[in-house]
């Protein structure tokens, strides 16, 4: 539980990404996690390290959201970008769900290491609209990423906090 009360988002980067070994252990936590009707082969992770490719997404999310100086990697050495396919039915959120499900088990890993995450929802969504920069991650047909974390060294320190109960509005049907 100390790593989930711990986890909070790192904005801040040395420059320095994970060992070969901590980049192993978030990868192999986010392919424990679970995946609706265990369809695996739906799911595709990009590991991105790509300095070029990531001042160039930072500029493409800066320009649609038509902000010059944006920065919503935060000089992050590393990003996982979780991707799907899309079944096409508007009520179908499992490919989202299961993206977000494997970025959550890979920061929560990355917490227990020490390292800095972030969860990447604005910047994923810029991503999707350049043809260009999409065609880079070669990703498997019909997929398309969904959301992505950072990782890095951090010079922040994760301490455990109080989270209160009443923080998300809860109903209890009995």
């Amino acid at each position: 539980m100390n790593t989930i009360f711990s986890r909070r988002s790192i904005r801040s980067y040395t420059g320095e990404g994970p060992t070969p070994q901590e980049l192993d252990l978030i990868l192999k936590a986010a392919y424990a996690a679970p995946v609706g009707m265990g369809r695996y082969d739906s799911l595709h992770i990009t590991v991105v390290r790509n300095r070029n490719y990531l001042d160039r997404l930072e500029a493409a999310a800066g320009a649609q959201l038509g902000k010059e100086d944006y920065h919503p990697l935060y000089g992050a050495p590393v990003l996982l970008i979780f991707s799907s396919v899309f079944p096409g039915i508007p009520t179908d959120n499992s490919s989202y769900s299961n993206c977000a499900i494997l970025a959550q088990n890979a920061a929560l890993a990355a917490v227990s290491l020490g390292l800095g995450t972030c969860h990447i929802w604005g910047a994923i969504r810029a991503l999707c609209k350049e043809p260009g920069l999409l065609a880079e991650l070669n990703l498997p047909e019909n997929f398309l990423p969904c959301c992505a974390i950072t990782l890095g060294r951090t010079q922040e320190k994760y301490e455990q906090r109080d989270v209160k109960n009443n923080r998300i509005e809860t109903r209890m049907m009995e």
